[in-house]
């Protein structure tokens, strides 16, 4: 339906990453006669955050990342962070089950593969944190299955790269579980896509959204740059998505709603080191998450990671933090000066003058040389070669500077989904766990955006999430459903012994 040159739409999805791809995903199977169209302004799916080589491919769901676990002031650890994220994790497995069983996805291999999650630390005291941590997870359900250990042998069996030429005297402890995974985001995105433009959903590569702003009906009217041929575009739609990564807070500022005032953004890059030699990645089977160093923001937790990318097997650590003004990897260099406007500039200065701990430690990763970063490294494999690992550069990140209730210019870490009050646009900002709670983001934006809907789509909701509604830790026997049922759907029960 168009008139001079404008094309109506019932929904846009700006950006091709795996929150639009989800999204898109979940609508189409609620309302298939939806129009939808995504607009990407780089020329394929999944290249920014979502790319398998720009985040840690970590099926998070708190299982290691010793983050979500805090101990109290009293010694206790509280776990109420973990089992939030894996609660939501289960979610995104659930869907991407569904998909694989109604045939929307052919080979979950493809994207999904089992992998021994382990946490990692050293000296007296960190060990004695990771006992309490264990003891206060064990029993939960969603942990079930959960090993610590501390007996040098056992350590031995399970991470023998790690343990090779350690000193005797080293104190170390770990624990295990065999639940976890690798995921591949930006191949699942890329799939998810694919399913999209094959059931006419209109996804337009090398197209950027220069402007967005209301229309008369309550709607938005977007102004969309052909990158190929420069013809700038009218598209209007009565809803629209804003999932362009570290490129969605200066499309949010455009849309001028209340809620995108006092939000600003830091940007921050990280660095891996990629093993180069297979004989070395062949010994380690698992992803091993330490413990962050003093000062650290909790995304910089240093991890060794088995990963399978293109289906083959590789060894990465990381991550290091680096800085650039860019928000996105291919952003420009103006972007975080541009993001700076009166509405924000308080709230950016407030958290520059809080952040001083953050700032310290971000230049001094910057001033790591090759040589540190592998001496970071030898906390992992003690006799690490320089030789032998390789730097890629990962993906941008945009952690969220905002005004709450803590006070004015509050760092956040985690995933924030802004959304005007009548809900005809969301936007999603910040970083891990991402990706690997899309699924449960995306739900909050269908109940915050679609409300008077929400009846009527219950109970294709619960087809899709078969736990929809409901807390799986406190329903132990459907939890057990759930697990068998995404563990076979996935193929995740075939589970590989470590190759020595």
């Amino acid at each position: 339906m168009s008139n001079n040159g404008e094309t109506k739409t019932d929904v846009i999805l700006i950006g091709a990453g795996i929150m639009s791809a989800t999204l898109g995903t979940m609508l189409k199977e609620l309302v298939p006669e939806w129009n939808i169209k995504v607009f990407e302004k780089l020329d394929k799916a999944g290249e920014e955050s979502s790319n398998e080589w720009n985040n840690a491919g970590t099926g998070h769901a708190a299982l290691c990342e010793l983050n979500y676990t805090s101990e109290k002031a009293d010694g206790s650890v509280d776990i109420t962070k973990a089992i939030n994220i894996n609660e939501q994790f289960q979610v995104s497995m659930q869907f991407w089950s569904y998909l694989v069983n109604n045939k929307l996805i052919d080979n979950p291999k493809d994207f999904i593969m089992p992998l021994p999650h382990m946490s990692m630390v050293r000296g007296e005291d960190n060990v004695k944190f990771l006992k309490k941590r264990y003891e206060a997870l064990k029993d939960n359900p969603l942990f079930k299955g959960m090993e610590f250990s501390d007996d040098t042998e056992k350590l031995k069996e399970w991470i023998p790269l790690m343990m090779n030429n350690r000193p005797a005297d080293d104190v170390i402890a770990a624990t295990k579980i065999d639940t976890g995974t690798d995921v591949n985001f930006g191949a699942l995105t890329r799939m998810l896509l694919q399913n999209l433009e094959n059931q006419d959903v209109e996804v337009n590569y090398n197209h950027s959204v220069e402007n967005i702003k209301r229309t008369s009906d309550g709607g938005w009217e977007l102004k969309v740059q052909d990158l190929n041929s420069g013809i700038v575009e009218q598209h209007k739609a009565k809803f629209v998505f804003i999932g362009a990564g570290g490129g969605s807070l200066h499309i949010l500022q455009k849309t001028g709603i209340p809620e995108s005032k006092h939000v600003g953004g830091f940007p921050v890059s990280g660095l891996f080191l990629v093993c180069n030699k297979p004989e070395i990645a062949e010994q380690h089977h698992a992803k091993v998450y330490g413990k962050a160093a003093v000062g650290a923001p909790p995304m910089s937790v240093p991890h060794l990671d088995t990963r399978y990318i293109d289906n083959k097997k590789s060894l990465l650590f990381g991550p290091f933090a680096g800085f650039s003004p860019k928000f996105l990897k291919t952003g420009s260099n103006m972007d975080l000066i541009t993001s700076v406007k009166p509405n924000n500039v308080f709230t950016m200065l407030a958290a520059g003058a809080k952040e001083m701990a953050l700032t310290k430690y971000l230049v001094q990763q910057l001033m790591l040389s090759k040589e540190q970063r592998i001496e970071e490294l030898r906390d992992f494999i003690p006799n690490a070669k320089v030789e032998d690992w390789d730097i890629v550069v990962a993906g941008q990140r945009v952690q969220v500077i905002k005004d709450t209730p803590a006070g004015k210019g509050t760092l956040q870490f985690g995933t924030e989904v802004i959304t005007s009050e009548d809900g005809s646009v969301a936007a999603l900002l910040g970083a891990s766990p991402g990706a690997s709670t899309a699924v449960h983001v995306m739900l909050q934006v269908i109940q915050k955006c679609f409300p008077q809907e929400m009846k009527a789509w219950e109970s294709k909701l619960k087809e899709m999430i078969p736990s929809y509604g409901v807390k799986l830790m406190d329903h132990p026997q459907l939890l057990e459903e759930v697990h068998s049922l995404t563990a076979q759907s996935l193929g995740l029960s075939e589970r590989k012994p470590v190759h020595n």
